[in-house]
């Protein structure tokens, strides 16, 4: 279970035997049943997970009562409530799973601790916390500068397993537009 992960840290650095058993001794497995939250308002984020198995959604409901996704995550992505991590406070999303997920979570306890004995390891989240604000800012510079149609073609193309994986009405709230928007452009097969 394990071995996906240290494959992934091995993508962006290169951690010894010894620092991959002290990592390993720190996380703890989590399974969730589809449908089964990883956290709700009002609770606080124990720390990172990262995504052996499954798929979730992160999600918040909005003034008008309606679910905003704001990300996925399939296997080998890291979930969490990063502001309630970095501020200490109740988390304000839902993270759920969408369908049975595996997941390995790093306490946010232990994280401190961790990047002082493995100094790579601190490396290794700065580089997934860079490439998770870039995935943010392409996400809202697509929302503002392509239409509707083009933003559903961009994901499709980037991500075809989310396609088959996520229910259309999760699909249409992360991109912006209602389920019934996305029905047409998927009979228009654009």
């Amino acid at each position: 279970m394990y071995l996906e992960l240290l494959t992934h840290i091995k993508r962006y650095v290169t951690l010894t035997a010894d620092e991959e058993l002290l990592l390993c001794e720190s996380l703890e497995v989590i399974r969730l049943k589809k449908k089964q939250f990883l956290l709700e308002p009002g609770k606080m984020c124990k720390g990172n997970y990262f995504i052996i198995k499954g798929c979730i959604r992160q999600y918040f409901v909005n003034g008008k009562l309606n679910e905003q996704i704001i990300q996925f995550g399939l296997e080998s992505w890291w979930v969490a409530d990063q502001d309630s991590l970095l501020n200490k406070q109740p988390s304000t999303i839902y993270i759920q799973a969408i369908e049975d997920t595996e997941l390995l979570l790093l306490p946010e306890t232990k994280r401190d601790e961790l990047f002082e004995q493995i100094p790579k390891l601190e490396s290794y989240f700065r580089i997934m916390m860079q490439k998770a604000f870039v995935a943010s800012q392409r996400r809202i510079g697509f929302i503002f500068n392509q239409t509707d149609e083009e933003r559903y073609r961009y994901f499709a193309g980037l991500f075809p397993d989310f396609l088959q994986r996520v229910p259309q009405y999760m699909l249409a709230s992360y991109l912006g537009f209602t389920p019934q928007f996305l029905s047409r452009i998927r009979a228009r097969k654009i």
